[in-house]
């Protein structure tokens, strides 16, 4: 597992990447080659800016298909969803590309090259996820790791490891039990060692050892051998840590105060800040000029509908706490709280209007908070704000609820694209679980990503209600 910006990126995702970026590049030379066979070598030396037309095109296609989803761990065994979503994968690369030869004429390659290298394109792509697809199951790329624990904790632990909810693979050797704790995991999975932990995990290869045990005070936590085993090459990590790597969430309920002051993240800079602020004005105001037709469209549709009211305000809490009003196209009818009471949406929310339906789906219900970012009060991407009522309960409930509100909330986020709408308590947990990975996490990086995962729930409506 790499570690880039802060976020936990997977090694195969990045071998995935480098070979379907390879593949497209190589796609525009082998193109000008079936174009021109006797004069390959002298066309691109002719063009000055070929090389670069070719990186242009992997980077817009790998853009395309990280938008549509393409890279998803859900989605990379599935062929025929391949094929489904590299048709319009293709269509969006090519409009891209046409808008980038009309800006920059001298990366025009002409029709017949342009022709051929999206055919390439096409096979290449076919060929990396087939290779992929085959190796992605291979005993060489699992890790052999071991838990210190067989309590519930090293069950939920050893679920995830099996479960594959990301690219890693493991081979799970087994367990270590420890005194006193009640042994929850397959029995012939329990390991005895002999000797020190050390020697014992070196002897069956084991590459990392997830310490899994919820009760670390005491004589007969092995402390002693555990640095043994890290200055032997085996790494070793807590349970908090390998969720958060695995999930890209912070397990509220394997949390340590400890854990939060101490370890790595939660950068909350005035560097960090700035970039941020600068990222946000700018993202805005393109996402202002892009969507301007949409707005003045959606607000002409809630007029007709009901008459009533465009604009929906509403107070919600944002950083430290302070509480301010967000802005969104009205979904809801106008007596939709009649009662006095608020209340979470649901799914089917029968107070949702028709064109409220639409709006939701596609998300433009969340385009007037652009000017909340513009103003200061909210990020690009952030947490999603929630009101006062829910929230101080929330924080009398929820551990670690509160710290949220340590950064700016954002129109979009990790919890947003990921889980979708919040209708129990349960639910809340989940999401803040996620909200808790951005918040120690953030970065400039992660940000981006969020925004292209944000396409894909635009696209396909996830998590809409």
């Amino acid at each position: 597992m790499m570690r880039i910006a802060n976020h936990h990126v997977p090694q195969f995702t990045v071998l995935f990447l480098l070979l379907e970026t390879s593949f497209a590049i190589l796609a525009v030379y082998l193109a000008a080659y079936l174009r021109f066979p006797p004069e390959f070598i002298h066309y691109i030396q002719t063009h000055d800016n070929f090389f670069l037309t070719a990186v242009i095109f992997a980077v817009i296609l790998i853009f395309s298909m990280s938008a549509l989803g393409m890279y998803h761990i859900n989605f990379h065994k599935d062929l025929r969803g391949t094929f489904l979503r590299l048709l319009p994968a293709l269509l969006l690369t090519f409009i891209l590309l046409i808008l980038g030869f009309y800006l920059f004429p001298d990366l025009y390659m002409g029709r017949g090259i342009l022709f051929l290298m999206m055919i390439n394109a096409t096979v290449f792509i076919f060929i990396a996820r087939i290779l992929i697809y085959k190796s992605s199951d291979s005993a060489l790329i699992k890790s052999r790791v071991a838990f210190l624990g067989s309590g519930e904790l090293a069950k939920e632990c050893y679920r995830l490891a099996l479960n594959s909810t990301s690219y890693n693979r493991y081979s799970v050797v087994g367990f270590v039990p420890m005194e006193g704790e009640e042994s929850t995991v397959p029995q012939d999975k329990i390991l005895v060692s002999e000797g020190g932990l050390a020697s014992f995990f070196q002897k069956n290869k084991v590459v990392e050892v997830i310490v899994a045990v919820s009760n670390r005070r005491g004589q007969q936590f092995p402390l002693q051998e555990l640095l043994a085993c890290k200055l032997a090459g085996i790494k070793v990590i807590d349970a908090t840590a390998f969720f958060e790597r695995e999930t890209c969430q912070i397990r509220v309920n394997t949390m340590q105060p400890g854990w939060l002051v101490f370890g790595e993240g939660f950068n909350q800079s005035f560097l960090r800040a700035a970039v941020k602020r600068c990222f946000d004005l700018i993202a805005s105001l393109i996402l202002l000029v892009l969507t301007a037709g949409i707005m003045v469209v959606t607000a002409l549709l809630i007029v007709l509908e009901d008459f009533g009211p465009v604009f929906y305000k509403q107070e919600r809490v944002g950083l430290n706490g302070k509480t301010y009003n967000v802005l969104k196209f009205r979904s809801m009818r106008t007596d939709a709280e009649a009662s006095g009471k608020p209340q979470w949406a649901s799914s089917n929310d029968q107070r949702v209007t028709r064109v409220g339906k639409v709006i939701r789906l596609l998300r433009i219900d969340e385009l007037p908070q652009i000017l909340n970012v513009i103003r200061g009060d909210m990020s690009f991407v952030g947490p999603r704000p929630e009101r006062p009522f829910f929230v101080d309960k929330l924080i009398e409930e929820i551990p670690f609820y509160n710290m949220r509100h340590s950064i700016k909330p954002g129109i979009t986020g990790m919890a947003q694209v990921r889980y979708g709408y919040t209708a129990t308590k349960e639910d809340t947990i989940q999401k803040l679980q996620y909200d808790l990975y951005y918040v120690k996490n953030n970065s400039l990086f992660l940000d981006l990503l969020i925004m292209l995962e944000t396409i894909q729930v635009v696209l396909f409506g996830k998590g809409a209600r």
